[in-house]
């Protein structure tokens, strides 16, 4: 199927592929679902390099992490050259060339080759192409099990006390997998390295104030009843789910923007805050517009 978006003529395949069992989503729904949150999505993409995470056959079958930009994509898609660190590149070369989405044509493009998962890291590229400082930080809420939602809510309410403190405001995700994200705009004055310190000085001394329900250390014996407060996507090289993106799971569920009353919510009572699929995050944009954009809209 051809189809023309921003003007790009763009060749679709295989639209009535099931890529989530459980619901019998369809590619096409996904491309649907992109096209229709892109003005929402873009600016969270805009200037970054791209990872994406596809699964050629639907989230049951295999999939894989992809940096590079595929041999054949259209001329006309921004790249950006990056360094690569410790490990050669997917080509053997020195350097990863990434795609930049700057556009739906763009973003279409890349989900139709099933890129159902768009991360970027935490900082943009300049008119130049140099890598600028972080213009935002995150920390991932990962919960153990038996801990979950409920137990993310309360964590991130002292974590945005916490930021708060030092003059940040955040703004909450629910990552579409099992925990939240939190958001907070920076200036760009500092370095990756710096902003990665306060995340994990913020990550110490909340383990400290609440051990039963906080770690910030990385390892697996320490999570279960417990959130790991992961302060590490912040290092340069990391790259986190982008908001508004889908996730490879069973059912689409969506790294969805949320407010910081539902959030509340869910601190208070067990079983109010959920992860929502690309239905809900739509109905939700309908309604109430981009609940992210305003504590964020110094970088998007």
């Amino acid at each position: 199927m051809t189809v023309l978006v921003g003007g790009r003529r763009l060749q679709l395949s295989n639209l009535d592929k099931v890529m989530y069992p459980a619901t019998e989503t369809t590619k096409g729904e996904v491309l649907n679902y992109y096209a229709k949150v892109a003005p929402f999505l873009l600016p969270h993409l805009a200037d970054r390099p791209v990872t994406r995470i596809r699964w050629p056959h639907g989230t049951n079958g295999p999939s894989f992490f992809e940096k590079n930009l595929p041999k054949g994509a259209p001329s006309w898609l921004s790249t950006v050259e990056v360094p690569t660190s410790g490990s050669r590149s997917e080509r053997g070369n020195d350097t990863i060339r990434y795609p930049v989405v700057q556009d739906t044509a763009a973003l279409t493009y890349l989900v139709n080759l099933a890129s159902l998962e768009l991360h970027v890291p935490q900082w943009r590229f300049d008119a130049d192409g140099h890598p600028c400082r972080p213009d935002r930080l995150v920390i991932d809420l990962d919960p153990g099990a038996p801990a979950g939602l409920h137990e993310c809510a309360q964590l991130a309410l002292l974590v945005r006390e916490r930021l708060e403190r030092i003059g940040l405001s955040t703004a909450p995700v629910t990552s579409g997998s099992k925990g939240m994200q939190l958001y907070a705009a920076l200036p760009g004055e500092q370095d990756s390295d710096t902003i990665r310190d306060i995340a994990r000085e913020v990550a110490q001394d909340l383990t400290r104030l609440r051990p039963e329900l906080v770690v910030w250390k990385m390892s697996k014996s320490l999570r279960p009843g417990r959130v790991l407060l992961d302060w590490s996507q912040n290092v340069a090289a990391k790259t986190t789910i982008t908001p508004y993106s889908l996730r490879g799971k069973d059912a689409p569920f969506v790294a969805a923007p949320r407010t910081w009353v539902e959030v509340e919510r869910g601190a208070e009572k067990r079983d109010t805050l959920r992860q929502l699929d690309l239905d809900d995050v739509l109905a939700r944009l309908v309604s109430d517009g981009d609940v992210f954009a305003t504590t964020l809209s110094r970088h998007t």
